[in-house]
């Protein structure tokens, strides 16, 4: 296989000079085109034929967001876009970029180092492996029939990566407040999860907020671990689930892990738990899944058609973690047959 065919989308000739070179120093990435605007872009993309476009937010003559809106259903292209801490990144993820990463000043030069060797070429060969399909498809809108009395003592885990942010989302569109409560770990930089947790919250059912130690887990409610620098696990304290939030080493290549909350949630929930994994790279939460299954627990593994990068729930179904397979519409209805039936 070929370098990974870039275009680079960047109104700042610094910035832009900046990522050009060091994408081009990746052996795996090759920088074909850069554009300082969107009009430009759109030439490049028809002359040059890229793989995966880097994309800024803040561009001059039309937005990052809007041009990805007019883009994506004509010429549908794997976007990785780059952004300052904004929950615009979100409308972006909804215009069908496949994933985002934040933007550093060019004075954080620790930051700015990371993000230009690791993070970013790390993200456009994920970005290079999504179905696009899956970026065009339109979310399913309404809840799933609910016919549950509220329980505490049942919990619901869920895990997701590169697509998840959508995938996730979707999922919780379809509880209604009899749900059981919800942890969630999603693969997101620090701070960016706290603006999920709220834009969840305006367009879900159920109540939505960033976690914090000591938040408990109840019927209706949804905790998202914080990104970047903290795991999540789940604990039994009396007759109630609470959760932790403890700085730590990265587990499974992530912090927050999925492996580390299912593993909490085999061994704090045991039987009375539902895990669903869900869209991303890696292997994040297949352990942990299993663990859970060996402990009684019900779970549930997005299908092949329907993820953005079939990676997470491929090693759990493989390793015979996952006990129902589903496209991603018929998440919330599984997870509402099993739990009526403990």
């Amino acid at each position: 296989m070929g370098r990974i065919r870039v275009l680079v989308v960047e109104d700042s000739m610094v910035y832009r000079q900046l990522l050009v070179e060091a994408l081009n120093r990746n052996p795996d990435i090759e920088v074909v085109a850069v554009a300082s605007d969107p009009f430009q872009a759109r030439d490049a993309i028809i002359e040059c034929r890229p793989d995966v476009m880097t994309l800024d937010v803040e561009l001059p003559r039309m937005s990052g967001i809007e041009f990805l809106r007019k883009l994506m259903p004509q010429y549908p292209l794997a976007t990785i876009v780059i952004s300052a801490l904004s929950d615009k990144v979100f409308d972006a993820l909804s215009a069908g970029a496949v994933d985002f990463v934040e933007k550093p000043l060019v004075t954080q030069r620790t930051q700015l180092n990371q993000f230009l060797e690791q993070e970013l070429p790390a993200k456009i060969k994920t970005a290079s492996m999504a179905r696009l399909d899956q970026l065009r498809r339109k979310p399913k809108e309404g809840m799933a029939q609910t016919t549950l009395s509220p329980r505490n003592d049942v919990v619901i885990a869920i895990g997701a990566s590169t697509g998840g942010t959508e995938a996730t989302a979707e999922v919780l569109r379809g509880f209604g407040t009899d749900i059981p409560g919800i942890v969630v770990v999603q693969h997101m930089p620090i701070g960016f999860t706290q603006m999920y947790a709220e834009r969840l919250n305006r367009q879900c059912k159920v109540a939505v907020k960033e976690a914090r130690t000591g938040d408990v887990i109840e019927p209706g409610r949804v905790l998202i671990a914080p990104g970047g620098e903290e795991h999540l696990k789940v604990v039994r304290v009396g007759d109630t689930y609470q959760v932790v939030c403890r700085r730590g080493e990265k587990v499974s290549g992530h912090c927050p892990s999925v492996d580390v909350l299912f593993q909490s949630v085999a061994d704090a929930v045991g039987k009375n738990a539902v895990g669903i994994i869900l869209t991303g790279m890696g292997s994040d939460g297949a352990n942990g899944l299993w663990k859970m299954r060996q402990k009684g627990a019900r779970t549930i593994g997005q299908d092949e058609s329907t993820c953005v990068v079939y990676g997470m729930p491929k090693v759990a179904y493989d390793m015979g973690a996952v006990e129902y397979q589903e496209k991603l519409t018929d998440v919330a209805k599984r997870t509402y047959q099993i739990l009526n039936t403990m």
